[in-house]
């Protein structure tokens, strides 16, 4: 006869090669999944990077020659460049904060039921599910000053109203219209969530000690959903130094370069008539480190409201 810490003793054992094959299995689902994603995400990094300290070209058959860092001297020393990083610069500010406070706003009037409120918030997400390029085409008929209904709404008379994307001053305005249009959704939606998180009794505290509608909103909404605000903001600013296809889709980077940006400058470097696969691989790794450096301020702004 065994006693009880033996038969507790041999069972353990007995589980131990079982523990050991579900180890195994796990390791099994997981070391495929890890190697296709090195395979195709940190080999193209590394490899780009090479890259970018040479002189090559994707369409020609000689080898890539070592240059150093003159891709990124070039670069840096274009002015041209410079006014496309304006160009990009003035684009995030404006469509990021246009974004912040239309979805901000349409979550406040949103956040308490009524009668067709579900039916309201599917058909303005609607905007964020749609292809990039088939909005900029959609708008970019809207925006025609012949038969666009955009100058219509505005109060215009057919086809006296300004040519949005011919005009110099008003097409990247344009673009910014169609991107707030589309992605303010997204921040809502966000905003929403933060909004419905809020407990009901911080808002009849402030109801019993008579505070007014601003003080509420400035002590307890705002404060309560900033995280989700701002993660909604990081996630936009970072999408809207990559915009290319909206851009391309409506105005192409005209007129002159009013609306060329970073993104769509790396497109016509990297493959049209170009092919500078050295020179747009440093370019892509100056705007990875741009990206980078302003994804770590919210980064840290954001740690500092969990903190506080």
């Amino acid at each position: 006869m065994y006693g009880a810490k033996d038969i507790e003793s041999r069972t353990g054992r007995a589980r131990q090669p079982a523990a050991l094959s579900d180890a195994a299995l796990k390791r099994l689902f997981l070391w495929p999944t890890l190697g296709l994603l090195i395979a195709f995400n940190l080999f193209p990094l590394l490899y780009s990077l090479y890259l970018s300290f040479t002189d090559y070209s994707a369409i020609s058959s000689r080898a890539p020659q070592w240059i150093g860092l003159q891709n990124y001297r070039d670069i840096l020393n274009d002015g041209q460049l410079w006014i496309y990083f304006r160009n990009t610069g003035k684009y995030v500010v404006l469509s990021v904060a246009f974004e912040t406070l239309v979805g901000f706003g349409m979550a406040l009037l949103l956040r308490r039921k009524f009668f067709g409120s579900g039916i309201i918030t599917t058909l303005i997400l609607i905007p964020m599910m749609c292809s990039p390029v088939v909005v900029g085409l959609f708008w970019k008929m809207m925006y025609n000053p012949g038969y666009g209904i955009f100058n219509y709404l505005l109060g215009f008379p057919a086809g006296r109203g300004p040519d949005w994307l011919s005009s110099p001053k008003l097409a990247l305005w344009a673009v910014v219209i169609v991107d707030v249009w589309m992605w303010a959704p997204y921040v809502m939606l966000l905003c929403l969530a933060g909004l419905s998180a809020i407990p009901d009794y911080l808002y009849e505290a402030a109801e019993i000690d008579r505070a007014g509608p601003l003080y509420t909103f400035w002590r307890i909404t705002l404060p309560q959903v900033a995280p989700l605000l701002l993660i909604a903001v990081l996630f936009r600013t970072i999408e809207a130094f990559k915009t290319f296809d909206l851009v391309m889709g409506l105005t192409g980077g005209g007129p002159g370069d009013t609306t060329e940006l970073v993104a769509v400058d790396l497109y016509r470097l990297a493959f049209l008539g170009q092919f500078n696969t050295g020179k747009s691989s440093a370019l892509a790794y100056i705007v990875l480190v741009i990206i980078t450096g302003v994804s770590n301020i919210y980064v840290r702004y954001l740690n500092k409201l969990k903190e506080g």
